[in-house]
Formats: structure tokens, sequence, C-alpha cells
């Protein structure tokens, strides 16, 4: 029984850890992807959601040693870093679900009136549209950047405004951000519980004779 308690808690210990790793991955890709768009990486929400996601993957590899090896400090600042890990993966996700979609605007047009005009251009280029947002506001600087414009969709006349790309792109990535963080961020919990209850076990291999 005992063996068998210690060798379910290891073998969970370690699938665990395994989906940290792959959920660290993922934070990391998408957080990456968004970054690609103006708007996700004016937000320095992204660049806390990558450092989870750097930390979560590292975290789980050392988790990971510390199940194999049994090793009693790694397992130890395996669930003090964790539980951090935690409350900041908690907080950036829900910051990540919290932001509206008119502070998304502001903060595109504030990326946007940053930029250069060659920076523009080659935004307008890669993701085939023109101009940020054809809103009152901003209706001089909009016209200016039609004329601008050396996008392919300008010539068949059928272009979509830069704004209302980067903020469905946007908006998709903060949501997958937001949901998968707060969802695995529970887990941790878990985590740290299980590394706690792993760590105060006895490995009946260790010393066999302790068992008979």
């Amino acid at each position: 029984m005992v063996f068998g308690g210690f060798t379910c808690s290891k073998n969970a210990f370690c699938s665990l850890n395994i989906v940290y790793m792959l959920v660290g991955l993922l934070l990391i890709g998408v957080a990456a992807w968004g970054k690609g768009f103006g708007i996700v990486s004016s937000i320095h929400i992204i660049g806390g959601v990558i450092a989870v996601g750097f930390f979560l993957l590292l975290i789980s590899i050392v988790g990971l040693i510390g199940a194999l090896k049994h090793h009693q400090v790694m397992l130890f600042f395996y669930m003090v870093i964790l539980f951090l890990v935690f409350i900041f993966q908690f907080g950036v996700s829900c910051s990540c679900l919290a932001i509206n979609l008119e502070q998304q605007v502001k903060l595109l047009n504030t990326s946007w009136g940053l930029m250069s005009k060659d920076t523009r251009l080659d935004l307008e280029t890669k993701l085939n549209c023109c101009g940020l947002l054809n809103t009152t506001a901003n209706q001089e600087q909009f016209t200016m950047d039609v004329q601008l414009c050396n996008a392919d969709c300008k010539s068949a006349a059928r272009c979509y405004t830069c704004g209302d790309m980067m903020l469905q792109h946007s908006s998709q990535a903060l949501r997958i951000l937001g949901g998968v963080g707060l969802f695995f961020s529970f887990s941790e919990i878990l985590g740290v519980w299980l590394a706690a209850r792993y760590r105060n076990q006895k490995d009946p291999r260790a010393n066999p004779s302790a068992f008979l």
C-alpha cells in the first residue's frame, strides 16, 4: 500500500507537470502570435503573460526533476515558486479578461500615433489593410493614411481598416490568454498540495527494510 501510494503520487505529480509545460508553451505561443499585431504588442499585460508562460515552463521542468529524484529541496522551492506563479498568473489573466473594447481602441490609437510613417506602411502591407479607424475624431489622419497606403487591397477598392483587423485579433488573443490562464491557475493550487504530499511521503525503494 505504501509503494502504491508513493507511485501513484509520483505519477500524478509528473503528469501534472507535463500539463504545466504544455500550458506554458501555449501561453507563450498565443502571446507571441498576438504580439504580431500592433495593439497587442502595446499592451504590457502580454509581456506579463509571456513571463508567466516562461516561469511555468521552467518550474514544471524543476518539478519533473524533483519528482523523479524525490529531491526534498527542489520540491520545496517548487511549491514556493509555483504559489507565486499562481498569484501572478491569476492577476494577469483577470486583467486580460477585464480589458474592454474602449480601452483597446484607446491603446490602439496611442500606439498608432507613436509609429513612424514607414512602420505604418509596413503594417498596412502585412495585414493588407489601409488606415486605422474611420472615426470622426481621426478623420484627417485616416484620410492621409489611406492616401499613402500601398496595400494590395487598395487597387481592388475593398480594404478593411487596420484598426478593425487588429482589434479582432487582439480580442481573440486576450480572451484565449485570459481564459486559459485563469482556468489553469487554479490547478496550480493542486500542484502545490500534490508536491507537499509527495514530498512528505517516503520512497519504499530507498530503504526497503524500513517497511518490513
